[in-house]
């Protein structure tokens, strides 16, 4: 494997603030970390950058512009886009790339990556990483030919098997969108202001119910990461129908997971998924003279690189948003497959709204839905608290 070139790095260096995970941290302090590794008299860029973490969580908890005044590369989440861009604390990315190179990483990037962090004719942040939602499960407990296409039969295997469903944090809400999806209704779109088709959305919480009560009870609230690290388990569940799936658990935990085309409503209908991923943006606070401006193109311009994109990182577990690590020869056997299983899926993924107070909506959606469901309240009147306050807009 090509290993990208590192450079020796001599005066004050850059800050970033990225998320404490090791699919989106490892790729970049390990290129920090050859960087400060080559000898002296070696090749130079103009500033070293160092990488700080934060649990995702806090990027929820605390926009993005207050973290601007002290860094100078963030890593965000497209669905938050909106409150940073109207707070004025990022760089359009067209002040510091032409046209033309812009554009390559956007043909180049798969799905909708790079269009997830445009927003009002300008691009915002450039895509590092990419995941969406799909299927997983045992191989060594479900058959490949038993796996479901459809919701119904998820529900049908889920009392023959150990199921689990993802609600934790704004999954709730994420799953709920990707129901609606699957039954061909967006999310956010309806005349009236309700949040989801009321026909759908009925049917989706009561496929949500269903699976919720298959799911032991310590899971019902966990993340990804806890969904699959429990899979991955002696007695961890054998499948889960719709999670974000990151490739590293094809090969980590004491037993491999697999993931694929989560399941449709009907057999040859679309199968709902919502697009994830990290983005790299700019901080307009910190990157104002010529001299830093030059140092962060440089940054961003290897991060997106080919060679760091295809090989760093696959190779330090990270999931990269560039066509050639999902579509290359290199990257797929080390995943099972998990680039061939899940590449469609990518590129169907629903792009989440990115309005001002989307983020802090999500959140607040999630956990009514959560309680709803625990509290077992009638789902007509569930969706009715979900639409009213989403009318409201005291969310923003």
């Amino acid at each position: 494997m090509a290993t990208p070139v590192a450079v020796h790095t001599t005066t004050a260096g850059l800050r970033g603030l990225t998320w404490d995970h090791p699919r989106v941290y490892a790729p970049l302090e390990e290129l920090a970390r050859l960087d400060a590794s080559v000898p002296a008299g070696c090749e130079t860029v103009a500033r070293p950058l160092s990488w700080e973490r934060k649990p995702a969580a806090a990027f929820a908890a605390a926009p993005v512009r207050r973290y601007a005044g002290d860094y100078d590369l963030l890593v965000v989440a497209h669905p938050g886009l909106g409150t940073a861009v109207a707070s004025g604390c990022l760089l359009p990315m067209e002040t510091l790339f032409e046209a033309a190179e812009l554009d390559h990483w956007r043909r180049t990037s798969v799905g909708a990556s790079y269009e997830s962090y445009r927003l009002g004719g300008h691009t915002w942040a450039l895509p590092l990483d990419v995941s969406t939602q799909v299927a997983a499960a045992r191989p060594d407990l479900v058959d490949e030919d038993r796996l479901p296409r459809t919701w119904k039969e998820a529900a049908a295997l889920a009392r023959t098997i150990p199921t689990v469903l993802c609600l934790g944090g704004p999954h709730a809400f994420l799953t709920l969108c990707s129901l609606s999806l699957a039954q061909g209704k967006e999310p956010l779109r309806e005349e009236d202001g309700a949040v989801v088709c009321r026909e759908t959305g009925l049917a989706a919480l009561d496929m949500m119910a269903t699976l919720r009560a298959r799911t032991a009870p310590p899971l019902r609230t966990c993340d990804p990461n806890s969904v699959l690290r429990a899979m991955a388990q002696d007695a961890g569940p054998a499948y889960c129908p719709l999670v974000y799936g990151y490739a590293t658990y094809t090969r980590a935990g004491a037993y491999p997971l697999a993931f694929s085309r989560p399941p449709g409503w009907c057999a040859d209908g679309p199968a709902g998924s919502v697009l994830g991923g990290a983005g790299l943006a700019v901080s307009a606070r910190r990157v104002r003279d010529a001299e830093t401006r030059a140092a962060v193109r440089d940054h961003v311009r290897r991060l997106l690189s080919d060679p760091v994109q295809r090989d760093l990182y696959p190779m330090t577990g990270g999931q990269p948003a560039a066509r050639t690590a999902w579509t290359g020869r290199r990257t797929d056997p080390d995943w099972r497959g998990f680039c061939h299983d899940t590449l469609t899926t990518v590129e169907d993924a629903w792009l989440r709204p990115r309005m001002p107070g989307y983020l802090a909506f999500q959140e607040r959606a999630s956990l009514l839905l959560r309680e709803g469901l625990a509290e077992r309240t009638p789902h007509r009147t569930l969706l009715d608290s979900l639409d009213s306050w989403y009318r409201e807009g005291n969310w923003h």
